[in-house]
């Protein structure tokens, strides 16, 4: 009787330290970061561990702990290894990949949960969030605006290259049927003969051509001032659109845009707008256009988040790692109101969140950013 006594109390004993273990497990928060600590892509890596650490500082709770390894860049054992042992340490979410082309492989891995900042798809993937600012986020932020002004009659224009399938794909299910499409060859040789095409400039030039010899042999007062007039013009007519989404950036969008004042769009009438900018200041450069409006992460915010970062490692961060600085509270915040983070289900949240880089929606099981329209003016980045 007493031996059989004695293995309850054992058996209540480990039960109760093995209890008690989970709970004060459940006080703190373990958060895994698979990154390229070294190799070709090192400073990225590097740059996101120093945003986590950044971010550790703000959230400001001493029980909750990152855990870096290194995933190397396209190598998948190393990737393998660096997951396994995180979990190894009893740890359930992680930061990362940055890659989509490694979500097959750490899907593989169902009983943990990835939050990455790649931009790819909005919607939950199996065991993974991506919260990169997603295409979708920007042309539904981009097409409400351009209703307010009152546009009717858009063209999204994108480049032929590796993305475009996937371009098709993405307006195919916005179901954005009504609003026309124009892919462009990227060679600027090629470029401006297709955009010649769009804007209908042979026949706008041949136009004004026609409407000047209208007036060239009156010599009355008022036929002289309307030839003064047209000699000022370039072509005679509007396109048949008034607003452009460009789906591009860096050079390509410098080159779209240098073809479309060639091609003689007038930009009073026009509404130029663009995707995919992190507030580089080189668009400043790009005298052809006045004004160009683009939807954002917060402009102060995005500045300040700078500003800290480079106070404290004395360098400047790659722009997407303000994605996993903003990632790691929202990580914080569904641990704090769930208690403890077992599977995806976890960031399904009703109310919206409200991060650095604007506001997320997490409705049926999709990744929204509510963005701000800026446009570039007097070279200055001004909220709309």
């Amino acid at each position: 009787m007493k031996k059989k006594i004695s293995i309850i109390l054992t058996y209540l004993t480990i039960l109760f330290n093995t209890n008690l273990q989970c709970e004060e497990e459940s006080k703190i928060l373990k958060i895994g970061l698979i990154a390229p600590l070294t190799g070709e892509f090192a400073e990225l890596g590097n740059s996101l561990l120093y945003s986590s650490q950044l971010a550790l500082d703000e959230i400001g709770d001493k029980n909750v702990f990152i855990v870096p390894r290194d995933s190397g860049h396209n190598d998948k054992e190393k990737l393998n290894n660096a997951i396994k042992d995180i979990k190894s340490k009893g740890i359930k979410i992680i930061l990362g990949p940055i890659n989509n082309e490694d979500f097959n492989e750490v899907k593989k891995f169902n009983d943990l949960v990835f939050i990455s900042p790649s931009n790819i798809s909005p919607k939950f993937s199996d065991n993974i969030i991506s919260i990169g600012v997603s295409l979708e986020s920007q042309l539904t932020s981009l097409i409400n605006f351009i209703k307010k002004e009152k546009k009717n009659k858009t063209v999204i224009m994108f480049p032929e290259n590796q993305y475009t399938s996937l371009i098709e794909q993405k307006l195919n299910e916005m179901n954005l049927d009504s609003i026309r499409t124009f892919k462009y060859n990227p060679n600027p040789q090629v470029l401006t003969g297709e955009i010649e095409t769009l804007t209908n400039y042979s026949q706008r030039k041949n136009n004004l051509k026609l409407r000047k010899k209208m007036f060239e042999d009156k010599d009355d007062e008022q036929s002289i001032k309307a030839l003064e007039r047209l000699e000022q013009l370039y072509t005679l007519g509007d396109v048949n659109f008034d607003s452009v989404i460009i789906i591009d950036f860096g050079n390509n969008l410098k080159s779209v845009l240098t073809s479309l004042v060639y091609t003689d769009v007038n930009q009073d009438k026009v509404l130029f707008t663009t995707v995919n900018q992190w507030f580089d200041e080189s668009i400043f450069y790009e005298n052809t256009i006045k004004t160009i409006y683009y939807p954002s992460v917060n402009y102060k915010e995005f500045k300040r988040y700078n500003n800290n970062y480079f106070k404290r490692f004395n360098k400047y961060p790659n722009e997407i790692t303000i994605l996993t600085y903003d990632a790691l509270g929202l990580i914080y915040y569904a641990w704090k109101k769930n208690g403890n983070l077992k599977s995806i289900n976890d960031f399904s949240f009703k109310n919206k969140i409200k991060g650095k880089i604007g506001t997320f929606s997490f409705k049926d099981k999709r990744v929204t950013q509510e963005l701000e329209i800026y446009k570039t003016e007097n070279n200055k980045f001004i909220k709309y």
